[in-house]
């Protein structure tokens, strides 16, 4: 199993590189959101601050609707999808080896490009801190999360406006603590509670999500 794990996760990252525009352009996205805010509310640190929870975690929601499309289409396209219900693990193992490796590609680079976060938005070490463990956290909550909706309209030609209207009421959630921990560590409140229930949502969606996202495969494909 941990052989196969490995062996779907390489695949994916092999064949994401070689269309390297999918993989920087949520990135670059996430990087111009914040970089726009700055230059345009002015670089007082106390306003900053203040919007600093909002500004980072709109900005990586509206990264992951950018990329997730892509996360099923183009097996769909090239009937890899078709051939992946023919494999001898379970679909699920499979959807959740490729969220994995979405995740990989276009969650994980914001967490290392996070200290550019500290330096635009006037972040102190705590909230910076705290920034950290909440994309770390809900980011990958949201893939999991946003693997159903795209499972969902993968066979629509124009899918990209229903995929939103389908996901971000999932996001809302993770939004409102992944906000609430920034905005409590800057004030210098206690924030277990917050990571808590992000790490709950985390694993219920880890759990649930594959299951849900490779049924409604198997809807489209038929």
């Amino acid at each position: 199993m941990g052989k196969t794990f490995f062996s779907l996760i390489s695949r994916e990252l092999r064949i994401a590189f070689r269309c390297q525009s999918d993989v920087y352009n949520p990135v670059w996205f996430f990087i111009l959101v914040i970089t726009l805010f700055p230059l345009g509310l002015g670089p007082s640190p106390v306003l900053l601050a203040q919007i600093a929870p909002g500004i980072i975690w709109v900005a990586a929601l509206l990264a992951a609707l950018v990329s997730l499309e892509r996360l099923f289409r183009d097996d769909y396209l090239d009937g890899s999808l078709e051939q992946m219900l023919l494999m001898p693990v379970s679909l699920h193992f499979v959807v959740f080896s490729k969220i994995v490796a979405h995740w990989l590609l276009a969650g994980f680079p914001l967490l290392i490009i996070s200290p550019l976060l500290a330096v635009l938005l006037a972040l102190d070490w705590e909230t910076y801190k705290t920034v950290l463990l909440t994309l770390l956290l809900g980011t990958p909550t949201l893939y999991f999360l946003g693997a159903i909706g795209v499972a969902l309209t993968v066979g629509l030609r124009k899918g990209g406006v229903l995929l939103s209207l389908l996901v971000l009421p999932l996001f809302i959630p993770v939004l409102i603590f992944a906000t609430s921990a920034i905005d409590m560590a800057a004030n210098g409140y206690p924030i277990k509670g917050q990571l808590a229930m992000l790490g709950a949502m985390l694993l219920g969606s880890a759990t649930l999500s594959p299951f849900a996202a490779a049924a409604a495969l198997r809807v489209s494909l038929q």
